[in-house]
């Protein structure tokens, strides 16, 4: 028995930038186990597999994997899964029921928006800026009001700021701090970001997670919101960046923002982003 899948580049319109995503229709047969499987053998940042809705307000029910583990909610699955779903049916809106709860996704002009279906929130303890920096190999992390810190919103993410783009570039894991800063974190993955005249760039660590850097992190960067509104970067209303990821892989990724702050409290956050298909074929199930 085959199943059909399709491999788009999400956060891009350009074929071979962006972060590539697996997309496996027709899965409500495979076990947990068998799913495992075939994320390890696509071995990309992460594998959406496409079951039938569990209701009638759901387009589909999908999980999603990395190569070691399945995790309940991820930015890019879920923007280039509903650009399929909604390219195949129709659609101007995709409802997709993740482990984290049902997911919104509207698609105008190519594009889709989805709102996190988690307001980001704190997670642990706090993150020592010198161990931090040890753990990225710079001389120092934070500029400005921007502290490193550490945020949930379904995955959670050490934030690390750092002073320029010269920073960022020159960043990489460095044992054994990065593993001592994960333990302290009680996290998997640190987001590291810098400001541009549009917004921030980015990048994602998670070795650990089988992700030696990811070249767009959708989840990372919705939950990017809390992290700007204890650093005083988000004003009360609506604010719209544009976060730019993958520059330093060769996989430019460009990812839409918004944030909403009602009261000095977050009460929505969209990301957005376009996604091009690469390939298409049937795999065999495990």
């Amino acid at each position: 028995m085959t199943l059909p899948f399709h491999v788009y580049d999400v956060f891009t319109d350009t074929p071979f930038t962006g972060n590539p995503l697996a997309i496996v229709e027709e899965a409500d047969a495979l076990s947990t186990a068998q799913m495992q499987i075939i994320a390890r053998e696509f071995n990309l940042s992460e594998t959406i597999f496409v079951q039938r809705p569990e209701d009638a307000t759901q387009t589909a029910r999908v999980r999603i994997f990395f190569p070691t583990g399945e995790i309940d909610f991820a930015g890019h699955p879920t923007i280039g899964c509903a650009l399929h779903l909604a390219a195949q049916r129709g659609l101007d809106r995709v409802v997709l029921g993740e482990n984290a709860g049902p997911v919104q996704v509207e698609i105008a002009d190519g594009r889709a928006t989805l709102s996190a279906p988690v307001l980001p929130h704190p997670h642990g303890p706090e993150c020592d800026p010198a161990l931090a920096a040890r753990a990225v190999e710079l001389d120092g992390v934070g500029f400005g009001c921007h502290r490193p810190g550490v945020f949930a919103g379904g995955p959670a993410f050490a934030y690390l700021p750092v002073a320029d783009r010269a920073a960022l570039q020159r960043a990489r894991p460095i044992e054994p701090y990065w593993s001592e800063l994960m333990t302290a974190c009680d996290v998997d993955s640190a987001y590291l970001y810098t400001p541009t005249p549009e917004g921030y760039a980015a990048r994602m660590f998670s070795p650990t997670a089988g992700i030696p850097e990811d070249p767009a992190t959708g989840s990372a960067s919705a939950i990017l919101a809390a992290q700007l509104l204890v650093s005083g970067a988000l004003p009360e209303g609506s604010t719209r960046l544009s976060l730019t990821q993958g520059e330093d892989m060769g996989r430019l990724s460009r990812i839409g923002f918004e944030a909403q702050v009602t009261d000095g409290a977050l009460s929505r956050v969209r990301i957005s982003g376009q996604a091009v298909r690469i390939s298409q074929g049937r795999i065999c199930r495990p």
